[in-house]
């Protein structure tokens, strides 16, 4: 993907991204697919809440270096292309997200109404808003980094209803 996008610059912020997401994309994406091992362990909130904190992290270290390098659209739809190439496009993250919670799902820790696929999309994009206005608002310390996470997982309202009967 870098080398589909450098073409013939050399450094600036484009490189930057490119390297910090090169960094930064594999160990978010191991804890994403990492969801996998913990269908039916622990609580899915408590799975969900590890997920969310490490995308809030992750989202606020690459959003400071994504918007300098798209200065330009040619620069943003060469980015895109690669990303399609390089199969990391949202679905990325979106895929294992939604596979955890179809596993949950059928095994009844998730309420059966659920839609996988749009719950993973709220988490992502909640993580990705919280960091986002903590880069713009400033930064704001762990604990209330971890109270976003916990907003993000418990308004996902993903536990099944118990039945008062």
């Amino acid at each position: 993907m870098a080398l589909a996008l450098r073409g013939d610059r050399s450094g600036g912020s484009l490189d930057h991204f490119l390297a910090l997401l090169q960094d930064r994309m594999p160990l978010w994406l191991s804890i994403l697919h990492g969801l996998s091992h913990r269908a039916g362990k622990g609580e899915v909130a408590g799975n969900l809440l590890q997920a969310a904190r490490a995308g809030i992290d992750y989202y606020l270290a690459v959003q400071s270096a994504a918007q300098p390098a798209f200065t330009s659209p040619s620069v943003t739809v060469r980015f895109r292309e690669a990303l399609r190439e390089a199969g990391l496009g949202p679905e990325a993250e979106v895929a294992p997200v939604a596979a955890y919670l179809e596993a949950e799902r059928r095994l009844g820790r998730v309420r059966p109404d659920v839609d996988p696929e749009a719950s993973a999309r709220l988490l992502l994009a909640g993580c990705f808003h919280q960091a986002h206005l903590e880069m713009f608002a400033g930064a704001s310390d762990d604990l209330e980094r971890d109270a976003g996470a916990r907003a993000i997982v418990r308004e996902l309202r993903l536990e099944p209803v118990l039945d008062p009967a």
